[in-house]
């Protein structure tokens, strides 16, 4: 077993929508190989994982409860082209994890959100999980913002899509992330309103990819362009996709845990609130 030693390494799910399935693949490798993380921050679909995760929650767990979900338990308005409510993915997380905070789960978790008020980028260390989840899912133009503690979160995926770099501003030496989404950026011919906003928001998310990728020492980039976004079909081909990816790079997550201590990453940007 690795893990809980004297380094301490994180996990960073990033976010893609449907294609945050594929972040089971990934999970049940480390499960296989005995892999356990020190801490876990997710941003978007990655929240909603790594809560489970945070939670102590298994592979198979986490399994049967994703197979449950439908897309009409996660975006809730019949109204075409208005943005939902996000009290469906709340649900998920309350029905399985409990109305509890995020200081109540077995790891330390951050769910990394925008505030739409300051338009900084918040980490979410505490407060109640449910929320903080909802609040990093909220996409533009998809959800509406959710109000949290006096702050109008969306998506954290506008400014940090992969959030490698948080594990390290809570103390950890190195970390590992997962992007399930590397094809984010395609573009559209299409002029109508939502397809030039959600065709925005990937060229957004694509340029705010580069810093995951420089924060972590370990990046597990799954093959899921096949896979739309939007869509839940196809979750067991993500999870194998995610697991390929995963034992891809096995000999150099377990060569990480033997390293000694090397925190890369001291001081939180100014431009990041911290609610810990």
């Amino acid at each position: 077993m690795f893990g809980n030693g004297k380094v301490k390494i994180g996990i960073a799910f990033g976010g893609g929508g449907a294609r945050g399935f594929t972040h089971l693949g990934a999970i049940k490798a480390f499960e296989e190989f005995g892999i356990k993380f020190d801490m876990v921050a997710g941003t978007s679909a990655g929240s909603i994982m790594g809560a489970f995760y945070a939670a102590g929650y298994s592979y198979q767990q986490m399994y049967d409860a994703a197979k449950k979900i439908r897309e009409k338990d996660i975006r809730t308005n019949i109204i075409p082209f208005s943005p939902s409510k996000t009290d469906g993915i709340g649900d998920i997380i309350r029905n399985n994890l409990g109305d509890i905070n995020i200081e109540d789960l077995s790891l330390p978790f951050s769910a990394v959100a925008v505030d739409i008020i300051s338009t900084k980028e918040v980490a979410i260390c505490k407060g109640n999980l449910a929320k903080a989840v909802q609040g990093s899912c909220a996409v533009p133009a998809v959800f509406q913002p959710v109000d949290f503690e006096g702050m109008l979160l969306c998506d954290g995926g506008l400014q940090n899509t992969i959030p490698a770099d948080i594990p390290l501003m809570m103390g950890c030496d190195y970390v590992v992330a997962v992007d399930v989404n590397k094809s984010r950026l395609y573009g559209t011919d299409s002029t109508k309103m939502f397809d030039v906003i959600m065709c925005s928001i990937r060229i957004l998310m694509k340029s705010n990819a580069v810093r995951g990728y420089m924060n972590a020492d370990i990046m597990i980039e799954p093959e899921t362009k096949r896979f739309k976004s939007t869509r839940t079909e196809g979750m067991e081909e993500m999870i194998e996709e995610g697991y390929k990816a995963t034992i891809d790079v096995m000999p150099q997550i377990i060569q990480l845990f033997k390293k000694k201590k090397h925190r890369k990453f001291k001081n939180i940007p100014k431009d990041i609130k911290v609610i810990r």
